[in-house]
């Protein structure tokens, strides 16, 4: 250790040391010398291992959660470690002791937060890395260190990450387009419907030349995100160009509240096919309102549904269910079991089938995951639809959102979904009725492989509602009996086809899987 470096020590022991002799929830000032934010750190991160320790679907300790958190540090600066040594908390830079702190109560969170505050300023006297790294890069670096020692699915997100995965979840102050830029050019590629640009008149492959006067040429994808939405109610000038249109037209639009759509539909020869690529706030609605828009235009001649779940990533908790609902009139759906009481829930479906009985099939792949699962995992079970594809993803956890002081949020792992035969989704997923992995183009149809082997199918199935979650062996084993893959094929959709125009085989397939449900609660 330098002279200079060991002087450097010594008034951050004393500095510490004063500190250490405050009551553990003093208030700290609101900003340091150096500028750091000393009481806004210390509120987001008491709130973030607060809620932690309390919605956590295991039971977690506040003071190991901080140490892990500290220890994230290392991401910033490789040189700087931290553990726990008896009574204290030691700060080391490349193995020479920087500083030491008390060790609070476990479960105090306000002091195990001035702890990591008080940890991360001294690692900013020592490291320049440190010193040059703003407080978002420090709340990264301590959330990211906690929830990696959890589980893959819990997770923290910075202030801008966060406002983007709100603005999926729950919409934004926009104008209802997508775009493709490309080459200077920003080409529109789609129009939401029910939005301000339907209203105005923009169609898909008109060219943006300007957003309030400003050129789009230079400007990359975020910026134009960025210029195209804000608040609802204020208003945005375009100026665009249109094939066939000798100069450019100006359109002004008064910004209203976005939902994405996640729901795209076509009819095919009386087969409504629909797929969802997520589960958003407006999910559910859009399906009911495709479902009785075909139902209207077709009337007797619209044959069955498909429900395209493949690569759908998950979502809303919610939505899965009022989907699911849609097509059910009786019954369990979903329930959810963790350790915090909000978190044991069931959902029973609420007795309408917009559909009215039309036959259903439902694909799913090995990306689809969570929410996906849920819908499909419930009308299977209750033997509403039959499931087409491969093993799903497995994601049968549930996530709860916890908003940060800082804006962030932290996303946590705070319960199981339990399917309504009984089985844990998590770790195992859905089993298809009909497994296609591995089908090409000029693979033999399963499905009179599956007539020829019904009785080993239904085993499998019934296996499935019966295995134990903590038996990951067996669990494993069956997930390889219809290998997860991502499918993308047409024959998927060829297959529900002829199942949907052969009613016969189509209340055989439903037979299976519902026998198989009953059997594991009979």
């Amino acid at each position: 250790m330098t002279f200079g470096r060991h002087i450097r020590f010594l008034i951050i022991v004393a500095a510490v040391a004063i500190a250490g002799c405050a009551p553990a929830r003093m208030i700290p000032p609101q900003v340091d010398a150096d500028g750091f934010p000393v009481q806004a750190a210390t509120e987001t991160f008491a709130v973030g291992y607060s809620n932690i320790e309390k919605k956590y679907i295991d039971p977690v300790s506040i003071g190991d959660l901080a140490v892990e958190g500290m220890r994230g540090l290392g991401a910033i600066d490789p040189a700087l470690s931290v553990r726990r040594e008896g009574n204290s908390v030691l700060l080391a830079s490349v193995g020479d002791e920087v500083a030491r702190f008390e060790v609070p109560d476990d479960a105090d969170a306000d002091a195990w937060a001035s702890v990591t505050v008080e940890v991360s300023r001294a690692g900013r006297t020592v490291s320049p890395e440190m010193n040059d790294a703003t407080v978002e890069d420090i709340y990264e670096a301590v959330f990211d260190g906690v929830l990696t020692k959890l589980d893959r699915f819990s997770r923290y997100a910075g202030r801008n990450d966060a406002k983007r995965n709100r603005a999926r979840r729950q919409g934004f102050g926009g104008i209802g387009i997508r775009f493709k830029a490309a080459k200077d050019k920003v080409r529109i590629t789609e129009i939401m419907e029910d939005t301000p640009a339907q209203r105005a008149g923009l169609k898909a492959n008109d060219l943006v030349i300007s957003i309030d006067g400003v050129p789009v040429k230079g400007l990359d994808t975020k910026e134009l995100v960025t210029r195209l939405r804000g608040p609802v109610e204020t208003k945005v000038i375009l100026m665009v160009r249109r094939d066939r249109m000798t100069e450019p037209m100006r359109f002004e639009l008064e910004r209203a509240h976005v939902i994405p759509s996640t729901v795209s539909e076509r009819t095919d020869d009386g087969i409504l096919i629909l797929k969802v690529s997520r589960f958003n706030q407006a999910t559910s609605r859009s399906l009911s309102r495709k479902i009785e828009n075909a139902r209207l235009a077709h009337g007797g001649a619209l044959k069955g549904i498909v429900l395209d779940l493949r690569g759908n990533p998950g979502g809303l908790l919610k939505q899965a269910i009022l989907s699911a609902d849609l097509f059910l009139t009786q019954g369990e759906i979903v329930r959810t079991r963790g350790r915090h009481r909000d978190s044991i829930q069931f959902y029973q479906a609420r007795g309408s089938d917009v559909s009215k009985g039309l036959p259903l099939v439902v694909l799913v792949d090995g990306k689809s995951a969570s929410a996906a699962e849920i819908t499909a995992a419930a009308l299977q079970d209750r033997g509403r639809a039959i499931v087409i594809g491969t093993t799903s993803f497995g994601k049968g956890s549930v996530q709860t959102v916890v908003r940060l002081p800082n804006d962030g949020e932290i996303t946590l792992t705070w319960s199981r979904f339990v399917a309504p035969s009984g089985y844990i989704l998590h770790r195992l997923g859905v089993h298809p009725t009909i497994c296609t992995s591995g089908i090409t183009a000029k693979s033999a149809d399963p499905i009179d492989g599956f007539l020829r082997q019904k009785d080993q199918g239904a085993d499998v199935i019934s296996a499935w509602r019966n295995v134990t979650f903590a038996d990951e062996t067996r669990r494993n084993e069956l997930r390889a009996s219809c290998p997860a893959e991502r499918r993308t094929v047409s024959r998927d959709v060829e297959f529900a086809r002829r199942l949907i125009e052969n009613t016969d085989l189509y209340s055989r397939f439903l037979g299976f899987s519902n026998t198989a449900a009953a059997a594991a609660h009979p």
